[in-house]
């Protein structure tokens, strides 16, 4: 049944969700300001077609939020539904093949910024619930909240959760934000690592030098800059930093062995990312370096003289965007001050150096003998034919470590991405196919929870 009414009413839905994608809500552009209140009054809009007896855009200290609920019965059980509809930058424009915020369907594939994170996603939990609604097949509660922030760590959501507490009552709260190994080999995600990030700002003379007076004499802040972030990893794969890996646990055995169960092609893998050898922690396979294992790297550097021709210059500071993936137990603040303590510590006198931490967040570990969790394999197992694997993902979603702190309830972490989907990157898209089953799957998950005691 569900089937023939995604059939129905596909174009309805697609026009729908597109009329979400073409809202360019870029959260770390101040110039997209105005566009987070449209994509906001748009969900709201949605979701009240779908079939919420009570929506509206509710202010925070950033950008607004979007809340709605089905109440069937205060005495139900509630799910609480989180998404984002804030967007990454489309940038480098060049690079995609299609206009990023002109959603099209081109080889049964959605091609827009944010088809997959999180409109996407997000578009399939409220297509399921209208699902249900309109076929008077829903027995509990449904809440929903819906970010603009998550892009840039969520920043006003943990306040507004606190101040909200009541509002957001829930027994199980329900993500759609993640992925799964493969289109052919589904899996549900019981682990995100932890994020710490900082902006590095290195001053050298107190302007630009020509290189040819200076060069030899005063510190270039480049070449410290790149010293110092060489220093921070051994040849091993190992960060330096003093006490970096004081709360970090060994990985469990049969957790390794699970982990040597999942069909993963090495080759394959290299060969999809157009790399002769992979780097990573040394005693440590693949997905265990990306699942349980913390990393770092630097996301952005520059300084200096980059435009067309030669400028012979020693310039007067160097900056660097870099970040740390942390796992359960490791402290994002604990580890911003270990790092910051560090680069200071060990930055020559020939430079000053400025360390800023810009935004982190915790890990998260979703036990897999939950009963919410046995429900959302059961829904993968109707829509997929297979029963999804459990997976620790690399990413990170920094709220859902707090929703538990301060709601007090677990996640499950139902996600329908894949590698190709290209979240983040020129030519993002979402299969039709896995859109489908995505809807599916968690209409699935509704009846499966319907049963539980």
């Amino acid at each position: 049944m569900i089937k023939t009414y995604i059939k129905e009413n596909e174009s309805r839905i697609l026009d729908e969700l597109f009329s979400l994608i073409r809202i360019p809500s870029i959260s770390s552009k101040s110039e997209n300001k105005a566009d987070m209140l449209r994509c906001a009054e748009r969900w709201k809009e949605l979701l009240l077609e779908a079939g919420v007896s009570r929506a509206e855009v509710m202010p925070s200290d950033g950008n607004p939020m979007v809340y709605a609920e089905k109440i069937i019965d205060p005495s139900a059980k509630t799910i609480l539904i989180y998404g984002h509809y804030d967007v990454m930058p489309a940038e480098p424009f060049e690079l995609w093949k299609t206009e990023p915020f002109e959603p099209v369907v081109k080889d049964d594939h959605i091609w827009a910024r944010g088809a997959d994170d999180d409109k996407g996603q997000s578009f399939i939990q409220a297509k399921a619930f209208e699902y249900l609604v309109k076929n008077n097949l829903l027995k509990h509660n449904i809440k929903f909240i819906l970010e603009g922030e998550e892009e840039i760590g969520s920043p006003s959501l943990e306040t507004f959760c606190e101040k909200h507490k009541e509002l957001l009552k829930a027994n199980i709260i329900l993500v759609s934000d993640t992925s799964m190994l493969s289109a052919d080999l589904p899996s549900l995600t019981t682990g995100l690592r932890g994020l710490s990030y900082w902006q590095i700002e290195v001053t050298g003379p107190n302007h630009d030098l020509h290189s040819g007076h200076f060069g030899g004499a005063v510190a270039n802040p480049i070449n410290v800059l790149c010293r110092l972030i060489s220093d921070m990893q051994d040849d091993k794969g190992r960060i330096q930093v003093p006490g970096f890996y004081d709360d970090v646990e060994p990985i469990p055995q049969e957790e390794r062995e699970l982990v040597e169960s999942i069909p993963f092609d090495l080759d394959k893998y290299k060969q999809s990312l157009d790399v002769e050898e992979l780097f990573g922690e040394e005693g440590y396979s693949t997905i265990e370096r990306t699942g349980f294992r913390p990393s770092f790297d630097v996301c952005g550097i520059w300084g200096g003289y980059t435009g067309e021709g030669a400028k012979t210059v020693i310039p007067s500071k160097a900056y660097a965007k870099i970040s740390t993936r942390l796992v359960p137990h490791q402290n994002s603040e604990k580890i911003s001050l270990l790092v910051k303590d560090y680069l200071e510590s060990v930055a020559p006198k020939t430079v000053k150096i400025k360390v800023e931490y810009l935004h982190g967040g915790e890990g998260y570990v979703c036990p897999i003998d939950l009963p919410a969790y046995k429900a959302a394999e059961k829904g993968f197992e109707k829509a997929f034919g297979k029963r999804p694997l459990p997976v620790r993902r690399g990413g990170s979603i920094p709220i859902i470590s707090t929703f538990e702190k301060i709601l007090g309830i677990k996640t499950i972490l139902m996600g329908f991405g894949l590698e190709s989907n290209a979240i983040h990157s020129p030519n993002e898209n979402m299969p039709l196919d896995i859109f489908r089953k995505g809807i599916e799957a968690v209409v699935g998950f509704h009846e499966e929870f319907d049963k539980l005691p």
